[in-house]
């Protein structure tokens, strides 16, 4: 069980705003009220497709995804950006691996507000273990979702460092503090498994 007492004193020390919810359906509510007519983008998410946030908003919000029929750039020009991540540690460290980019920008630059839902399963006790996470975990199930033709995708137990053109594991992110290039950001935190 992790300590969340800890992991938000260290976010926030770190610059992020956070909120911590019991369940994904407690989280749902929260951002769906908090984005109501709002522009939104996101990347990738398994974890925010899978708590219902797009489909939700859909119906009140101007929702810009590539799932959807949008470009990368839709979702980049929106002023509010949502992701998760493949790793979050206690000590504060946010840990992302993208194959377009396009995701781990958006969590860097150029959006007004930035929110990171992050489920129970993504968070590690330090930056070395949520890397590992991210490296082990999260890419090889990714990669496989994506039906890539990879060592991670065909054995799904972890990273092969491979030289695929089809790996999906070309840029890593590690956000030590809020980036200034970013307005507020907010981690929402639920004590549920969401996502890979």
């Amino acid at each position: 069980m992790p300590n969340y007492e800890r992991l938000r004193e260290n976010l926030e020390a770190h610059g992020f705003d956070v909120t911590y919810f019991d369940t994904a359906v407690e989280a749902l509510d929260y951002l769906d009220q908090k984005l109501d007519g709002k522009t939104v983008g996101h990347g990738g998410s398994v974890t925010l497709r899978d708590m219902g946030l797009l489909d939700r908003l859909s119906a009140h919000a101007d929702v810009r995804s590539h799932w959807r029929g949008d470009s990368f750039a839709d979702a980049a020009a929106a002023p509010i950006y949502l992701t998760s991540v493949n790793g979050l540690a206690e000590t504060g460290e946010l840990v992302n691996i993208d194959g377009t980019g396009n995701r781990v920008a958006s969590t860097i630059f150029g959006h007004e507000e930035v929110y990171f839902v992050v489920g129970v399963n993504k968070i590690a006790p330090d930056y070395d273990a949520a890397l590992w996470r991210a490296r082990n975990i999260a890419s090889p199930k990714n990669a496989q979702r994506l039906g890539r033709r990879t060592p991670c995708a065909a054995r799904g137990d972890k990273c092969y460092d491979c030289k695929s053109p089809e790996r999906i594991c070309r840029a890593l992110t590690v956000l030590w503090e809020k980036p200034t290039g970013i307005g507020r950001a907010e981690v929402v935190l639920v004590n549920e498994p969401l996502g890979y």
